[in-house]
């Protein structure tokens, strides 16, 4: 477990430049050491917000896209294409303008897919792909992805573990179906915290006035059935990405700022 350090930004749109310039730096320097990286990508505003200032860094070149694997931290359990899906967004924000290997761009499996309605045979599905792509040298049967992104909640739920509800309990599996979550559509797919915590780095981004109490109730040792942020960190790095807006409840020495 790694203690959480903070980073705050003017304002949500360098929140998002400087996050994403700090997301290439980290892709190379993975490629650079072992060949390859692995990212897990968030949905939202902010992690969309990223995506698309990822897109327009003229650093963005640096980056070996054909070298590099995508997953997702949750999904709507929607059908294909859907504009609500965090694939759909990603695609629209970055994924379409750069040269990814389409096999290595690992998107949760939609509603119209093979599985039909059966939410949890397709949670089961996409945890049998991470564990296929996790090697002998990682924690868990998930890849030891290299960046872990998640978007913060006004209720601190992160990818789709929301408050109180059975997935945020969730020990064992790495992916399980969600039933129910308090904002539509009620049906989606979230890796568990288990998961979450195999992650070498796990960024959480947080910006604006109403993830003000969510971020300082998470950083404050809340339980992580009550706030689920609180319990997503990563093996060596957990990094909170804010601007302003959302430190404004924080105590400003709280946690040190984060080193580069």
């Amino acid at each position: 477990m790694s203690a959480p350090q903070l980073v705050v930004h003017r304002d949500k749109e360098l929140m998002a430049q400087a996050a994403a310039a700090r997301l290439i730096t980290r892709i190379v320097d993975a490629q650079t050491a072992r060949g390859s990286a692995s990212v897990v990508l968030t949905g939202g505003r902010n992690g969309n917000g990223l995506l698309a200032a990822l897109s327009s860094a003229p650093a963005r070149d640096a980056i070996d896209w054909s070298r590099l694997d995508l997953w997702w931290g949750d999904e709507r359990y929607l059908p294909d294409g859907d504009p609500e899906r965090n694939v759909t967004q990603a695609r629209e924000a970055l994924l379409d303008s750069v040269p990814l290997d389409p096999a290595r761009v690992h998107a949760m499996p939609a509603s119209d897919g093979s599985f039909g309605s059966d939410v949890e045979a397709a949670a089961a599905s996409y945890a049998a792909e991470l564990a296929a792509a996790a090697g002998p040298e990682d924690h868990a049967s998930v890849p030891s992805f290299d960046v872990l992104m998640l978007g913060v909640g006004p209720d601190t739920h992160v990818a789709s573990l929301f408050p109180e509800l059975p997935a945020v309990r969730e020990t064992e599996r790495t992916v399980v179906g969600v039933h129910g979550a308090p904002k539509p559509p009620s049906t989606r797919i979230s890796l568990t915290l288990p998961a979450i915590r195999a992650a070498r780095e796990v960024w959480l981004l947080a910006a604006g006035e109403d993830k003000a109490m969510a971020a300082a109730i998470a950083l404050s040792g809340a339980g992580e059935v009550q706030a689920p942020a609180a319990g997503a960190y990563g093996r060596s790095r957990t990094l909170w990405l804010l601007d302003a807006a959302a430190a404004s409840e924080l105590p400003r020495d709280l946690y040190p700022p984060a080193s580069a």
